[in-house]
């Protein structure tokens, strides 16, 4: 399998960051596949565990 060279600057990782930020996305990181894809990853996308049933109750509620 033939090994492509992708590039990308940091300019285009500066873009992408401003965007998703513009739309209001609370950005937890950034990732870069082998192809090029950058993927932003927001906050709300972490799974969030909770100790009890309240608490899961709690998060889900002041997440809206």
């Amino acid at each position: 399998m033939a090994r492509v060279a992708t590039r990308f600057t940091q300019a285009d990782v500066s873009k992408a960051l401003k965007a998703a930020r513009a739309v209001g996305f609370d950005v937890s990181a950034v990732e870069i596949d082998q192809d090029g894809t950058i993927r932003i990853v927001r906050q709300s996308e972490q799974k969030i565990e909770a100790a009890d049933p309240f608490d899961a109750w709690k998060a889900k509620r002041d997440a809206h």
